[in-house]
């Protein structure tokens, strides 16, 4: 029974890595190019320490598809569009990234309480437009409830097209601003004394993470949106401290795993596209955390290195006082011991 399992399992498995179901195909490139542009921009966003700016974003979204539905329905239309379900989305967002900077700046409040208020409230709206379609006489919000947690496997090729193209153009923006990005999150003064508006560089960088979040909605949902934007770059952070090195390998890291789970989604029936992907981008962290360039074992081998160093030099420092204090001559080991307990 266990063997029949394990080769219909490898059955899909090759089945979906040769793409020989469309669906497959369109799936794999979509979270694929999500997964890069994940990746790219959320370096930036690690390194300028808002986090949990996109968690804020993703859960504010849901008011926007709750409002688009309702004015698509209103004028006529099936209310399912998701090129405007995802404009919906992304002015919500916006509108959340523009409340949180009003609160942040006319209050003595932190980053974390207006985060906090954000997400709540935004949600909580959401989750009430929600009711009132489904009490709408014309509106029927089945299918609605998928943005909360993904549903990549209904993907269709409209909807990876129009993935691939906002991916491709948030990755030529961050190309065309790597130095002012870089800058903002290193050193914003020094981008100041430049002549660089950090607002509107501030601005640009979360309208970008309000993108990706928007697109992240339709295949991991606004609940895990954040993994895929904050994961693949804290592992990036791993392995190097180069801005160029860690942009890549976050990308390559978000694009591997969106990749890898989705091929492992297709081969296990009724497996959540969505969730996988963010389990593999877990994998590779606790890997990366374990074997990284900064990682655990890294870390402890060069701790011992430097312990060993220092013992060397204390044991070269005692046989050296013992020769002063006796001369010439074997130096014994009970000799040291009672200098050195180690």
């Amino acid at each position: 029974m266990l063997a029949a399992t394990q080769a219909g399992w490898w059955e899909n498995f090759e089945r979906a890595l040769l793409l020989r179901d469309s669906n497959t195909l369109w799936v794999v490139l979509g979270v694929l190019a999500l997964g890069i542009a994940s990746g790219t921009v959320g370096a930036f966003l690690v390194l300028r320490r808002r986090a949990l700016t996109a968690d804020a974003i993703s859960h504010a979204t849901l008011p926007g598809i709750a409002v688009a539905f309702i004015l698509m329905i209103g004028i006529g239309l099936t209310g399912k569009s998701l090129s405007g379900l995802l404009l919906g989305a992304y002015i919500a967002g916006m509108l959340a990234m523009v409340v949180m900077v009003l609160i942040r700046r006319t209050t003595r409040l932190q980053d974390d309480a207006a985060i906090g208020i954000v997400l709540s409230v935004f949600f909580g709206l959401g989750i009430c437009l929600l009711s009132f379609i489904q009490q709408m006489p014309t509106g029927n919000a089945a299918g609605l409830e998928t943005f909360i947690f993904g549903k990549a496997a209904t993907m269709l090729s409209a909807d990876a097209q129009l993935i691939g193209v906002t991916s491709l153009v948030v990755i030529i923006i961050v190309a065309l601003f790597f130095k002012e990005l870089g800058a903002l999150c290193f050193d914003e003064s020094w981008a100041a004394a430049r002549g660089w508006s950090v607002t509107a560089l501030d601005f640009l960088l979360t309208g970008l993470v309000a993108m990706v979040t928007v697109l992240a909605i339709q295949s991991v949902g606004m609940v895990l949106a954040i993994a895929l934007l904050i994961i693949p770059a804290s592992t990036a952070l791993l392995w190097s401290r180069r801005l160029v090195v860690v942009v890549v390998v976050s990308a390559a890291g978000g694009g591997f795993s969106a990749w890898l789970g989705a091929m492992v989604s297709a081969s296990i029936p009724r497996m959540p596209t969505g969730p996988v992907i963010v389990l593999v981008c877990a994998v590779l962290f606790f890997l990366s955390l374990l074997v990284g360039r900064t990682g655990v074992l890294q870390r402890w081998l060069s701790r011992r290195t430097l312990s060993r160093r220092v013992d060397r030099q204390h044991l070269l420092r005692a046989c050296w006082e013992v020769h002063e204090q006796r001369g010439d001559g074997p130096i014994g080991f009970d000799v040291l011991l009672a200098r050195r307990s180690w």
